[in-house]
C-alpha cells in the first residue's frame, strides 16, 4: 500500500446506539470503495468488523475494529465501535485517536439513549462531529421528526446538507441541499442527477434555510448576507460547511440507507473534502496537562490506544501516529517502561486482515506484533521524552466471583485473566484475601459473559461464575474482665499458663494491646505471646468472621518456673478471648461506603426511592458538572446491596446513569439480618 501524507488521512469512529447501523454502514462504505467485493452483512455473521466469534454468534459489535479505504486519494481510517454499553472502553479508545466522529441515527426509532451518550462521549472528546440518519427508505421512518429532534436537542449548529428525495409518496433518493441537486441511487450505491420532485420542495426550502442559518453563524460577512436576505453562494456555502465541521461549529447531517448503499456515495465525498485531518486541531494533549505542536516532519512519536491478546499472532498493539514519520525496523523508546521496542513489521487493519506496510505518516493508524513490554497508554518516541494524554476508561463495579470449572486449570487462571485485562481495561481481577476468592470486575452481566466465553476459546479455560461473598466482620460492643488458664501435665515437664484480661471496643483498626501487669504475676518475657495468641484469635470472631477494633489489657495472671513457656501463654490468652466473646456482646461489621450517583434530573425520585430500599442513606445532591440537566445523587450505602446495582441503574435511567463507589469503612448490621447472614456463612 503506498504511503499517504497527512493532508490525505481521515480518522473516522462511528458512534451511535447498539443496532443503529455502525457497522453496516463501515460496510457500505468499503463496498463502494472497492474495499471488498460484496457486501458482508450483520445477521449473516459474514462483515469485516464484526470478525470475532463473540460478535458473529450475539450479532452486535464488541470491539472496536479498524476499516481502511480509499477514496478520491484520500486515506479513510474507519473505527466501527459497539453500541452495547457494557463494551464502552472500546469507544473511549476509538474517540482518543480519532479525529471526528459520525452518529448513527436509526431513522425509525429516533433518537435513543446511545445516541445521546456518544454525543456526550464526542464532546468530552472536543471532536467533530456528524449525524448519519440511517433507514430513511422505511416507511416508519420519520426523517423530518428525527432532524428536527436533533437540532432542537442538540443545538441550532446542527443541520442538514442531505434530505430524502420523495417521489409519488415513496423515497426514491437524496437531495444536497448546497446545490439542490437530486440524487438517484443505483445498487451499487452510485447515483445520478435528477430534477427535485414538487412533492420534495417544500422540504428542501425549509431545511435548506436551516442550513444557511448554520452557515451564517460562521462568518460575520455571511450573516449579514442572511439576514439581509441576500443568496449566499454555492463555494460560500461549501467553504463555510468544511470550515464549519473542522471547528466543530457545524454538525451536518447525512442520511441513506446503508443496507442498499445509499447515501453513502455523498457521505464518502464530504469526508474526503471536509471532514478534518490530524494537523486540524494544531496541538495533541500530553499527560502532564501540557500540549505539543504537531509536527509531520518532525521526529516519531506513537501512541498505543488498544492492545489484543492475539492466541495466533501474540500481542497486537494499535497505534497512532501523532508526530512525524514511523518506519520499518525503526527502534523507539517506551516512555512508561523506558525500554526500546523496535517496530519489525507495521500492519495496516482492515477488519482482522493486516497488510504490511514500509511506513506510515504523521496521523495515520497500524498495528505493530509483540512488543515486548508495552501497553495500552503507552507513548513511544525517539528522543524526546513526554508522554500523550492516557485514556481514561469506565471504572469497573460489576461482579463476580470466578473459579476454574476443572480442578487442573487452577493455574490457567492468573495467567490467562491477566492477558485479558492487558487487552481490556474495563476489567479488573483481584484476589480477596477475606473471602479467598478470586474476583473479576466488569462493566456488565454481557461484558462478564464474552470474557469466559473468550477464555475457552483463546486459552482453553472453562470457568464459573458465582455471587462473590461479603468481607464481613466483628466487633464486642461492652467491656468485659475474663480469665484464661492453660495447664497440661504429660509426666515431664508440663505446660502452665494464666492471663486475667480487660477487654473492650477499640478506638482503631484492629489489636490496640496493653499490659498494666504489676508485681510480676506474668513475667515480661510472655507479654508478646500473649499478644500473638490474641491477634491470631482475631481471625475469627464468634460468627467466623474477622474480629476488629478490639482493645486487650493483660492486668493479671500467674506462671509457674518450670511449666511456663511462651506456647502455653499463647494458649492461655486464645481461652481468654474465646470467653470473652461468650460475653461481650459481639455484633457483625458489613463494608460500607460513600456511593455517587449521576442521573437525569428527572429520574432523581426514582434513585431516591431504590435507595431508601437498598438500605442507603442521601447525604445531598449538586448539580453535575459539564453536564446540564444531570444532578449527582451522594449517599452513604452498604456494599452487600450493590452487587447488582450497575445493571439495576442502567434499567431505570435507560442507561443515562452512572454511579462512583468506594468502601470508607464498617457499619453494623441491622439485627434483622444477622442471622441471615449467619446462616449463610454455615452453610
Amino acid at each position: 500500500m503506498a504511503k499517504f501524507e497527512t493532508k490525505n488521512i481521515r480518522n473516522i469512529a462511528l458512534l451511535g446506539h447498539s443496532g443503529s447501523g455502525k457497522t453496516s454502514l463501515a460496510e457500505a462504505m468499503l463496498s463502494i470503495t472497492g474495499e471488498t467485493d460484496r457486501l458482508g452483512n450483520v445477521t449473516a455473521g459474514n462483515t469485516v468488523c464484526d470478525f470475532d466469534a463473540e460478535e458473529i454468534a450475539r450479532k452486535i459489535s464488541i470491539s472496536a475494529a479498524m476499516a481502511l479505504m480509499t477514496w478520491k486519494d484520500v486515506k479513510i481510517n474507519v473505527i466501527d465501535t459497539p453500541g452495547y454499553l457494557d463494551f464502552a472502553g472500546e469507544v473511549v479508545q476509538a474517540l482518543r485517536v480519532a479525529d471526528s466522529a459520525i452518529i448513527m441515527v436509526d431513522g425509525k426509532a429516533g433518537i435513543e439513549v446511545g445516541t445521546e451518550l456518544a454525543w456526550n462521549q464526542a464532546v468530552k472528546a472536543n471532536l467533530p462531529r456528524a449525524f448519519f440518519i440511517n433507514k430513511f427508505d422505511d416507511n416508519d421512518a420519520r426523517f423530518g421528526k428525527v432532524l428536527d429532534a436533533l437540532h432542537e436537542t442538540f443545538g441550532k449548529n446542527v443541520c442538514p446538507l442531505t434530505i430524502p428525495m420523495v417521489k409519488n409518496g415513496e423515497v426514491v433518493g437524496a437531495i444536497d441541499l448546497i446545490d439542490k441537486s437530486a440524487h438517484v441511487f443505483d445498487d451499487k450505491g452510485r447515483h445520478s442527477v435528477e430534477q427535485i420532485p414538487e412533492e420534495s420542495k417544500e422540504a428542501v426550502e425549509k431545511y435548506r434555510d436551516m442550513l444557511m442559518e448554520a452557515v451564517a453563524s460562521t462568518d460575520e460577512e455571511l450573516m449579514m448576507k442572511y439576514f439581509e436576505g441576500e443568496e449566499i453562494g454555492h463555494m460560500e456555502a461549501v467553504n463555510a460547511v468544511h470550515e464549519g465541521i473542522i471547528k466543530g461549529e457545524i454538525v451536518p447531517v447525512f442520511c441513506g440507507a446503508v443496507t442498499k448503499l445509499w447515501g453513502v456515495w455523498t457521505l464518502l465525498d464530504k469526508i474526503a473534502e471536509s471532514f478534518p485531518r490530524h494537523t486540524a486541531k494544531k496541538q495533541e494533549l500530553l499527560a502532564d496537562g501540557k500540549t505539543q505542536e504537531i509536527q509531520p516532519e518532525g521526529e516519531p512519536a506513537v501512541f498505543v490506544f488498544k492492545t489484543v491478546a492475539d492466541p495466533f499472532v501474540g500481542k497486537m498493539s494499535y497505534f497512532k501516529v501523532m508526530n512525524g514519520t514511523v518506519k520499518r525496523d525503526q527502534a523507539l523508546k517506551n516512555q512508561t517502561t523506558g525500554d526500546t521496542e523496535k517496530f519489525a513489521h507495521i500492519y495496516v487493519m482492515k477488519g482482522k486482515k493486516q497488510t504490511e506496510v514500509e511506513e506510515l505518516s504523521c496521523g495515520d493508524i497500524g498495528m505493530v506484533a509483540k512488543l515486548g513490554n508495552t501497553n495500552t497508554n503507552d507513548t513511544l518516541t525517539w528522543n524526546s521524552s513526554f508522554a500523550y494524554a492516557p485514556i481514561t476508561f469506565p471504572t469497573p463495579y460489576y461482579v463476580k466471583a470466578m473459579a476454574p470449572a476443572s480442578k487442573g486449570d487452577e493455574g490457567k487462571i492468573s495467567q490467562s485473566i491477566g492477558k485479558m485485562v492487558e487487552e481490556d481495561y474495563t476489567l479488573r481481577f483481584e484476589n480477596d484475601s477475606e473471602t479467598k476468592q478470586l474476583l473479576i470486575y466488569g462493566l456488565g452481566e454481557v461484558h462478564l459473559s464474552v470474557l469466559a466465553a473468550r477464555l475457552k476459546s483463546r486459552f482453553g479455560l472453562n470457568i464459573t461464575y458465582s455471587v462473590p461473598k461479603i468481607a464481613y466482620r466483628e466487633k464486642i460492643t461492652k467491656a468485659v474482665d475474663v480469665e484464661g488458664k492453660h495447664k497440661k501435665q504429660n509426666g515431664g515437664s508440663g505446660q502452665y499458663g494464666h492471663v486475667k484480661m480487660r477487654f473492650a471496643p477499640g478506638e482503631d483498626e484492629g489489636l490496640t494491646f496493653t499490659v498494666s501487669v504489676v508485681g510480676g504475676t506474668v513475667p515480661k518475657n510472655f507479654y508478646p505471646a500473649v499478644e500473638k495468641g490474641i491477634q491470631e484469635s482475631m481471625a475469627k470472631g464468634a460468627v467466623g468472621f474477622p474480629l476488629t477494633n478490639l482493645a486487650a489489657d493483660l492486668y493479671d495472671g500467674s506462671y509457674h518456673a518450670v511449666d511456663s513457656d511462651e506456647i502455653s501463654f499463647k494458649t492461655a490468652a486464645s481461652l481468654a478471648y474465646k470467653k470473652m466473646l461468650e460475653v461481650a456482646a459481639p455484633v457483625i461489621l458489613e463494608p460500607v461506603g460513600d456511593l455517587k450517583i449521576t442521573v437525569p434530573d428527572g429520574m432523581v425520585g426514582d434513585v431516591m426511592g431504590d435507595l431508601n430500599k437498598r438500605r442507603g442513606s442521601v447525604m445531598g445532591m449538586e448539580p453535575a458538572a459539564g453536564q446540564r440537566g444531570y444532578t449527582v445523587v451522594q449517599a452513604i450505602a452498604p456494599k452487600a446491596e450493590l452487587m447488582d446495582y450497575p445493571t439495576v441503574l442502567r434499567a431505570m435511567t435507560q442507561g443515562r446513569g452512572s454511579f462512583e463507589f468506594a468502601v470508607t469503612g464498617y457499619d453494623v448490621v441491622p439485627g434483622n439480618l444477622t442471622a441471615k447472614i449467619k446462616e449463610e456463612y454455615q452453610q
